[in-house]
């Protein structure tokens, strides 16, 4: 053998070495995961739907993990200004983010100008829960179901009155689902969020509200709103007399809002799973089921794959919604 062939060989190995160790380091590193605590971006204000389902992942993953996981709202623009922030975050695990209908779903089909892509820049973990909607009415209304609500409403369009968070919003969306599915016409008045809608409703300044169960059950409950359907995948515990959507003949409403988890576009695939793992293991924790149940929400955990699919139906449904409506942001 020559001394230049030698020389070859010699930093064939060399390199075939540093290669090795170079994936024996990723692969230790992705084992690892995590090795510090991990920040949950909620997109929306603290004590809201959203924050109160991302405070119980964090919780039980980060039991799962052996790691604490700290939650961060980043509110505003319907959601927008967390989601870009989980999108633009170090795709290494260590940044994940909750993910809506509302940030993966409406705001995606009626806003243009986002900063984010809903399907491009995140990695899809898994759906969580699902937390209903309630179609409710003021108890001065003389409808007591649906289709008592709906023949009223054909009699004098635009008579009734219907509140939501906010021209464009979800429950903006999803009521002009309904008036397109159902053939009558209600008067949209919008607010500045949730609370003030469903004060108003609860006053009868306005006849109509469409808004999470979570929020609206003690006034169901008390009698001060009367509930007509259900948003969901199925009838609520909670509600057990109500029908959903669904079964009143209306299906292409979907099923409601979801509450996911979804990390950075990029994040390793080992990490993904793993992260998936914890939250199966969350799920089928009984206390975390009981904890669920008192938010009024179903477990609906699945894979990254199943998850991607429910996000691209949110999107084309409320796609099709906003361009039906005309729905424009202000």
């Amino acid at each position: 053998m020559s001394v230049f062939t030698s020389k070859l060989l010699r930093r064939a190995v060399a390199g075939a070495a540093t290669f090795l160790i170079g994936c024996t380091g990723v692969a230790v590193a992705q084992d690892a995961y995590p090795s510090q605590p991990i920040r949950l971006i909620v997109p929306f204000a603290p004590g809201g739907s959203t924050d109160l389902v991302g405070r119980l992942i964090a919780e039980y993953i980060g039991k799962q993990l052996g790691q604490t996981v700290v939650v961060e709202n980043k509110a505003g623009a319907g959601g927008a200004v967390g989601a870009e922030q989980i999108a633009r975050a170090k795709p290494d695990g260590y940044t994940l983010g909750m993910a809506t209908v509302s940030t993966h779903g409406s705001n995606p089909a009626i806003y243009p100008e986002l900063k984010y892509d809903a399907r491009k820049d995140f990695a899809p973990i898994s759906n969580v829960m699902g937390v209903p909607s309630v179609f409710a009415v003021h108890p001065s209304i003389p409808a007591k179901t649906m289709p008592e609500f709906i023949e009223l409403a054909k009699k004098e369009p635009g008579k009734y009155t219907f509140a939501s968070p906010g021209v464009a919003s979800l429950g903006h969306a999803n009521i002009e689902n309904f008036m397109m599915l159902s053939g009558i016409e209600l008067l949209h008045v919008p607010y500045r969020g949730a609370g003030p809608a469903l004060n108003d409703a609860l006053a009868g300044q306005v006849d109509a509200i469409t808004d999470n169960l979570s929020s609206t059950l003690p006034h169901l409950l008390e009698g001060r709103l009367r509930p007509l359907a259900v948003l969901g995948a199925e009838r609520s515990d909670l509600l057990p007399e109500v029908p959903t959507y669904t079964e009143l003949g209306f299906p292409e409403m979907g099923t409601g809002g979801w509450f996911g988890v979804v990390a950075p576009a990029g994040t390793p695939d080992a990490v993904i799973s793993k992260v998936n793992e914890a939250i199966q293991k969350a799920a089928a924790d009984p206390d975390f089921q009981d904890r669920a149940k008192k938010l009024g929400a179903t477990i609906r955990t699945n894979t990254p794959e199943e998850f991607a699919k429910e996000i691209d139906a949110a999107i084309e449904r409320y796609t099709r919604v906003a361009k039906a409506a005309n729905i424009q942001p202000k």
